[in-house]
């Protein structure tokens, strides 16, 4: 039997998606080169965005035609949808798509063994106008994390830690698909990282949806002490760069800066999600911080890891927004200097508490503000990756150039991307080098040296 996956959204739905995909594995099947091909297609959906969700019902239309397809054929075709978007639509996208055969909602994955069981009973057999039969979960699903999360061959690698989150920022939906916040046994945590180094892994990013929220038993180990303990034991295991997404201004705790300045292994670089530099915004989407508590935490950030990079998300258009708040937002932006950012404008989610604001910005107005603010973060983007050319630097090699087979593609600690000759044997390895030029926003290097201890 032969699966297929698509998977969109965040990081944290690629590491379902590979514990899924290690699921199929498990049973003796096999990933096929196609959907086309495939006797399962499982999409892996996100919600947070109108247009994720219109993709995703592009794809399902194309999948549905194929459907259509083999069953005139009188062959089998499994179609799932998993992730958010299952949970936010349940039956109302099943009614849309009849064609989707199973539907695994963001806490649902313990079904998943059943239906490959289904999927291969029906086997090469001719399918009936019923099809598979619906798998019906006897209790309410209950989120549960996974062994591993490892894609085969790779040498980064996500680590889950915490699910869920309990911030309901006004504009999010993610509270509601994916539940309050579930936080990871340390003990499991550390079974993963023994046995993704054990696979050869170089790298790990510590995942949750709000991650620096994590609190297992009670406040016996928050957030720091899980640095603490995650730095231990890579440094045992020969895992050498950690990161962590997403990071939350809302109660980041100073305990965890401190132990990323202590610990080597932690990269130099923090994704904080800022979303506005006005008060009055930050307030009305409900993130739980102002401007002022959010400089103070860069600053000390800086203080503690000086070099360190930050890079940010960015939402323009919010509802209410005026001249005076994006002006808030510019100043911020200037202040602080992020290395990049994730910059869009406000999309109406319906279920969220934003949905339901008056005073929403017209289309044209939120399209002229975001032109400002990518404009400005081009701009500081170009001036700090300029001020680093000539330094040395050590990177992770990731793969081949796209553009050029004997280029290879690196990234920094600082999540800083060089393309310097050599070859395809140095890929998942650490190396040293001079960043000697830029080409856009990508830093050039003449030449690879080895990095001892590698």
């Amino acid at each position: 039997m032969t699966y297929f996956f698509e998977t969109y959204g965040c990081q944290m739905n690629g590491a379902e998606s590979a514990a899924l995909q290690l699921v199929c594995k498990e049973r003796g099947w096999t990933e096929a080169e196609s959907g086309e091909s495939a006797d399962l297609v499982l999409i892996n959906t996100c919600s947070v965005r109108n247009t994720a969700e219109r993709r995703t019902m592009g794809r399902l239309a194309l999948y549905a035609a194929e459907k259509r397809k083999r069953r005139a054929a009188g062959g089998n075709f499994a179609l799932v949808v998993a992730g958010c978007m299952a949970e936010r639509l349940g039956d109302r996208l099943k009614a849309k798509v009849p064609e989707v055969d199973f539907l695994m909602g963001t806490a649902s994955r313990s079904v998943f063994p059943l239906i490959l069981e289904a999927v291969e009973k029906a086997g090469t057999q001719p399918s009936d106008s019923v099809g598979y039969p619906a798998i019906v979960e006897e209790e309410k699903p209950v989120f549960g994390f996974s062994s591993s999360h490892l894609e085969e061959g790779r040498f980064r690698s996500f680590v889950p830690v915490m699910h869920g989150c309990d911030s309901f920022c006004s504009y999010c939906i993610v509270p509601y698909v994916r539940g309050r916040e579930v936080s990871r046994d340390p003990a499991q945590i550390r079974e993963e990282l023994a046995l993704v180094a054990s696979r050869g892994v170089k790298e790990i990013t510590l995942l949750g949806q709000n991650v620096n929220t994590y609190d297992w038993n009670g406040g016996q180990t928050g957030f720091a002490e899980l640095l603490h303990l995650v730095a231990e034991e890579a440094e045992k295991h020969g895992i050498r760069w950690l990161r962590f997404l997403s990071a939350n201004p809302r109660g980041f705790p100073m305990a965890a800066v401190h132990a990323m300045a202590r610990h080597p292994g932690f990269c130099r670089h923090l994704h904080l999600c800022v979303q506005h530099g006005s008060d009055r915004l930050l307030k009305a989407m409900n993130r739980g911080y102002s401007r002022r508590d959010y400089l103070e935490l860069v600053a000390a950030i800086r203080r503690l890891m000086p070099g360190i990079t930050l890079s940010t998300d960015i939402m323009v258009g919010f509802p209410g927004e005026t001249e005076d708040d994006v002006r808030y937002l510019l100043s911020l932006m200037e202040e602080v200097r992020f290395l990049y950012a994730y910059i869009d404008h406000y999309n109406p989610m319906e279920g969220t508490v934003a949905f339901r604001m008056p005073d929403r910005i017209a289309e044209d107005v939120k399209r002229e503000r975001l032109a400002r603010v990518m404009d400005m973060q081009k701009g500081h983007t170009a001036e700090l990756l300029r001020g680093r050319v000539g330094q040395r630097a050590t990177v992770l090699v990731e793969g081949l150039s796209r553009k050029n087979a004997d280029e290879l593609v690196t990234r920094t600690e600082r999540d800083e991307m060089v393309v310097v000759p050599g070859p395809g044997s140095a890929i998942g390895s650490f190396a040293n080098l001079t960043l000697t030029g830029l080409r856009g926003n990508t830093f050039r290097a003449k030449e690879l040296e080895t990095c001892p201890g590698d």
